[in-house]
């Protein structure tokens, strides 16, 4: 099969654009999307309820320390979550011994933090 340049023209601008996707996917510090963060972190529900929290337990300190401190700032940082305080899960890292650098928070991530109580 031959194709002549104008039909291979688009294929190649969207090998391309494909190829640069994947190099700044590579380059963020964590590569997870904020659902499959937010996945890995179901262990963690009950630890970051806003009305009654409970310690964190051995699974979720587990996720926690295999996502990274990169990825719990991309969660924090993210579109609210009902049943989530922000907060509490701020602490997480400290509960679980994760020794993780604090988080900054993003101005809208914390106002959006306010809208859920």
């Amino acid at each position: 099969m031959k194709l002549s340049g104008t039909k291979a023209l688009p294929i190649l601008l969207l090998v391309l654009v494909m190829t640069s996707f994947m190099e700044q996917g590579n380059s963020h510090p964590c590569a997870n999307t904020f659902i499959s963060t937010l996945v890995q972190l179901i262990p963690c529900r009950p630890a970051v309820s806003p009305f009654s929290p409970i310690p964190p337990s051995e699974a979720c300190c587990n996720a926690i320390k295999a996502l990274g401190q990169p990825c719990l700032c991309v969660l924090i940082n993210g579109p609210p979550i009902a049943g989530i305080d922000r907060n509490v899960a701020l602490q997480l890292p400290d509960k679980c011994i994760a020794n993780f650098e604090p988080c900054i928070i993003s101005p809208s991530a914390s106002s959006n933090s306010d809208m859920m109580k």
